[in-house]
């Protein structure tokens, strides 16, 4: 059932959501977390949507804010629904108009779970700084998306400089299988790599990300090719026994072709949102690979050329933010740690 409060305040959308976990018979008990997705009117509905897909694997309460700024008077207007027909359990959309729309963070506080962790998503544009922003301090995750900003890259460049522990993004997440399927790859006997390559769409922070995270495991550089896609569409590493290759041309299935042995072939399609976030929701530990890879993406020779050239070649180390991590050392010891440094529960 879903309940609308005009004109209302935080303690009143509060007892709202009590009132009618009450009238149902359940309780907060269940709630492992409480999500937070701070959107506009053009991504809350998708959002919402793909919450409450993840909300199935993951019970939580779903706090969808939407600043509406304006020169009206400070308003807060909200929809509570609690046990929805798709099988959600607790969403509030809240949207705050005036200037209250500039204190998210005051009126969601309230309204998270008691004694829960707390993860922030931005489905569309994110702050700058999104472990500094109010919302942000709140959380022990924070999920933003570079690919949906309209200069990805320069997103992604963003990303790495204000890097803190608990940051993560959806380019991140969105190449998991093919790190998965490039670590069950090198799992077999290789000759010594002695360079990659890697084709993907142009302005892709994915396939940025991909390069660097190999560059940073293997240890030799990686180039980074432009093609029409979908997606990243080509992975070759390079060895003294002849080339490793991952192709997916069509967006949906890979091909594995390797010298003395028989090619083989795996599912690869574009991943769903309501995936992505059901992936991040997973673990709320920090994922110190992504930071690391952050850290490579000066080291990549693309990284200053490919796809916005307004992009820095080099700024201020993320690594400055965090505790250092250990690196692999010799190309042999890349494909044994690459592997286990995956997220638990990533595919």
């Amino acid at each position: 059932m879903t309940v609308r409060l005009d004109d209302t305040t935080a303690s009143q959308v509060s007892t709202a959501i009590s009132a009618e976990r009450f009238r149902q018979g359940s309780s907060a008990v269940g709630r492992v977390l409480t999500l937070v997705i701070v959107a506009d009117e053009a991504t809350q509905a998708d959002a919402v949507r793909s919450a409450a897909e993840a909300a199935r694997e993951h019970p939580c309460r779903i706090l969808t804010a939407i600043p509406r700024p304006g020169r009206g008077p400070a308003r807060l207007d909200a929809e509570v629904t609690v046990g929805g027909a798709d099988g959600l359990g607790e969403l509030a959309e809240l949207r705050l108009r005036g200037p209250l729309s500039h204190q998210v963070a005051s009126v969601v506080l309230p309204l998270l779970v008691p004694d829960a962790p707390v993860v922030v998503w931005w489905p569309g544009a994110a702050p700058d700084d999104v472990s500094a922003d109010p919302v942000g301090r709140l959380a022990q995750r924070r999920i933003t998306d570079a690919a949906a900003a309209p200069r990805p890259l320069r997103a992604l460049d963003v990303r790495r400089t204000a890097y803190a522990a608990g940051d993560t993004d959806l380019a991140w997440t969105r190449i998991t299988p093919w790190r998965a399927l490039i670590a069950s790859t090198l799992d077999e006997p290789f000759g010594k790599v002695t360079g990659a390559r890697i084709s993907v769409m142009r302005s892709s922070p994915s396939g940025v990300l991909l390069a660097a995270w190999l560059q940073r495991g293997l240890g030799v550089p990686v180039e980074v090719h432009t093609s029409r896609g979908p997606g990243i569409t080509a992975v070759t590493l390079s060895t003294d026994e002849g080339d490793i290759s991952i192709t997916r041309p069509d967006g949906r299935v890979a091909r594995m072709v390797r010298p003395g042995f028989p090619d083989r072939e795996a599912p690869l399609r574009p991943r769903s949102v309501e995936g992505l976030i059901a992936e991040e929701l997973r673990r709320l530990d920090p994922d110190e690979i992504y930071g690391e890879t952050l850290d490579e993406l000066p080291a990549l020779a693309a990284w200053g050329k490919y796809g916005d050239r307004r992009v820095p070649a080099a700024a201020t180390p993320a690594a400055k933010r965090r505790p250092a991590a250990k690196r692999a050392t010799t190309t042999k010891e890349a494909p044994g740690t690459a592997a286990p440094t995956r997220r638990k529960g990533r595919s």
